[in-house]
């Protein structure tokens, strides 16, 4: 009966340790973004991973226009999941600039300030009340054991971001961006 009860005490350790790992590390994020350094900002995120996190919401959905105005073939649709993804990765990388980041995550507003474009607008995360843990961990998604995903609201417009447990700390890993602001980056890719 001791190794049992020290089993499950060691099991509800590890969880405490775990949930409370990824709330610190949220709140971290949250703290450099309200602060405006860019730095900081960058050192909690994991750029790769929100870069591809972008390219995997536009591809479809420019698979999706596509769609509405004219059947797609099937050796279309798998060029563009090909080569449209350095299409797609160009925009992001653009996209994905530091300054363009912590503008996304303070502010909300989604754009490419090299060429002064806005897509539009999500919830900022900066604005997230962290004060309310329940309200906090009830926009909580758990994606995988190692990822999850934070609503920035309430509506499908509000957007979400990811964190990624990257060594012993977690780490912004996406950007799920709201349908119309996807659609406005969609519709300035070339559509042949």
């Amino acid at each position: 009966m001791k190794w049992l009860v020290g089993i499950v005490a060691v099991l509800l350790l590890c969880l405490v340790v775990y949930a409370g790992s990824a709330f610190v590390s949220a709140l971290d994020l949250v703290s450099a973004v309200r602060s405006g350094d860019a730095a900081q900002v960058m050192a909690r995120t994991d750029l790769p991973r929100v870069r591809h996190s972008l390219v995997d919401q536009v591809v479809p959905a420019y698979l999706d226009r596509l769609g509405q105005k004219r059947p797609v073939r099937p050796l279309e649709r798998m060029a563009i999941n090909a080569f449209g993804a350095t299409i797609a990765d160009d925009l992001a990388i653009k996209f994905m600039t530091p300054e363009n980041l912590s503008v996304l995550l303070k502010s909300g507003a989604v754009r490419n300030g090299a060429e002064n474009i806005t897509f539009g607008t999500m919830s900022p995360l900066a604005e997230l009340d962290i004060s309310n843990i329940f309200v906090f961990a009830g926009r909580i998604t758990l994606v995988k054991p190692v990822e999850f995903a934070l609503r920035l609201g309430d509506s499908q417009d509000a957007g979400r971001v990811s964190m990624h447990l990257h060594g012993t700390t977690w780490k912004l890993s996406g950007i799920g961006l709201p349908p119309k602001v996807l659609a406005n980056m969609v519709d300035r890719l070339p559509t042949r």
